[in-house]
């Protein structure tokens, strides 16, 4: 089996046997690119037996219908254990990005045999400028008008403001809502989910508790007793609905059939999806990257140049797995090059909203604060780098971390008015314990 690089080589089996010093993989790339094997103008012939935990998943092609061997599911056996089964699909949220995730899960399920055509989507209701209702617009033109204008999203896709009737017969549930508003919705859905659901959050965020942080997919599964995987990636919204080509990760954690599911209902001929054994390295990834893109608009708003943006995202990224190795020494060091980790960085420091704010913030020498900005400039949508910089802030501090990530500390100080923009650049006055950071792995 050929596959051409890079769009179909996953990496994460040339880095499995690194070790766990946060600076190995920076300082073996040399050693990387120099292989001929590492060259992206030639195809490469990998054994599948290689890495099988990371085969792509074969897509439907336009006009073809899948074959029940096609899902991967053993003959259409759905969760209920019976043949014939078909998944019901409904997506929580409606906003920029859970739009286009309804976009690119409705055009697979009028192809794929073990799944409903008709996909659910849940509406905050809202009175658009028209006086109209949100979701009499979304289902009487096929559009979202106010958060994804001028793109269809399948005449499949049928928009309930209900929460309760959304999801009332669904056996696999979609989160995409601003991260601040799940808890809620969870205290929602307690007892109205059954336990063999399974849930996917494309979710960029954690709640922060008294006993600790808590990640959106461990919050899904402890309050609505069901497993929840997480889809991350270098995945500007606007992009993917104009059918741009991008990638995305899958994180699972035991069930390899149900990962394939995800990927199945999430990859198109332009999405491509790769499924990682590694829940919180991946969902850390996509919560992490919004910190370091603030940082990154701060240095595009103060004409710094791309040497310092670049700077900023290295060290951004290397903070980024030492937080996460500190927090969960199951993550692997490989999963920072999938699409979810350094591809997420890149393209969220070049584009996305995050950046685009913090710019904005920027140039306006902190005067004005984020929330008036998000509201000028976002129509609606949220940010969620200045909240999830503020709830990594929080367990710095609790735990003492606080001299191990001067960047990520740096940012929060920057966003709440204690240090200018121009201080994104004098982090480095406070020295990091770099021993500590190297044994972060030892760390809980």
């Amino acid at each position: 089996m050929r596959f051409p690089f890079p769009l179909y080589y996953s990496p994460s089996s040339l880095f499995s046997n690194f070790s766990s010093s946060p600076y190995s993989f920076f300082s073996s790339l040399p050693l990387i690119f120099a292989s001929s094997h590492f060259s992206p103008f030639r195809s490469i012939s990998l054994p599948v037996s290689m890495a099988p935990a990371f085969e792509q998943v074969p897509v439907p092609q336009e006009g073809e219908t899948a074959t029940p061997h096609d899902t991967n599911t053993g003959n259409n056996v759905g969760n209920d254990g019976q043949a014939g089964f078909k998944s019901r699909i409904t997506v929580v949220g409606s906003g920029n990005w859970g739009s286009v995730a309804a976009k690119l899960i409705a055009s697979n399920t009028l192809k794929l045999n073990s799944f409903h055509d008709e996909v659910r989507m849940w509406v905050f209701e809202e009175t658009l400028p028209s006086g109209e209702k949100l979701t009499d617009v979304i289902n009487r033109t096929n559009e979202n008008a106010k958060y994804l204008p001028g793109i269809k999203l399948g005449k499949n896709v049928i928009a309930d403001p209900d929460l309760d009737n959304a999801v009332k017969d669904a056996n696999m549930l979609v989160f995409v809502t601003p991260h601040q508003f799940m808890e809620g919705i969870c205290k929602r859905l307690v007892g109205k989910v059954s336990g063999d659901v399974e849930a996917i959050s494309l979710i960029k965020g954690m709640e922060v508790k008294m006993e600790g942080p808590c990640m959106i997919s461990t919050l899904i599964s402890e309050q609505l007793g069901i497993n929840c995987s997480v889809l991350m990636g270098a995945n500007i919204a606007n992009e993917i609905a104009v059918e741009k080509f991008s990638e995305a990760t899958v994180g699972y954690r035991d069930n390899r059939e149900i990962a394939e599911q995800w990927v199945q209902l999430f990859s198109t001929p332009y999405f491509m999806v790769t499924p990682v054994q590694d829940v919180e390295g991946v969902e850390l990834c996509g919560t992490l990257k919004n910190v370091v893109a603030i940082a990154a608009g701060f240095v595009d708003g103060l004409d710094m140049g791309n040497n310092t943006k670049a700077a900023i995202m290295r060290i951004g990224l290397r903070e980024m797995r030492a937080f996460s190795k500190l927090l969960f020494s199951s993550v692997r060091d490989s999963t920072f090059f999938e699409s979810c980790g350094v591809a997420d960085v890149i393209t969220t420091c070049l584009g996305g909203r995050n950046r685009k704010v913090a710019e904005a913030f920027a140039k306006n020498g902190g005067k004005r604060s984020f929330d008036e900005l998000e509201a000028e400039m976002l129509q609606g949508q949220k940010l969620q780098g200045v909240s999830t910089a503020r709830e990594v802030y929080e367990v710095l501090s609790h735990r003492g971390w606080l001299e191990l990530f001067p960047l990520f500390a740096t940012v929060h100080e920057i966003c709440i008015g204690h240090l200018p923009p121009s201080a994104i650049v004098e982090y480095s006055e406070k020295k990091p314990r770099l021993s500590l950071l190297e044994d972060s792995a030892r760390y809980h």
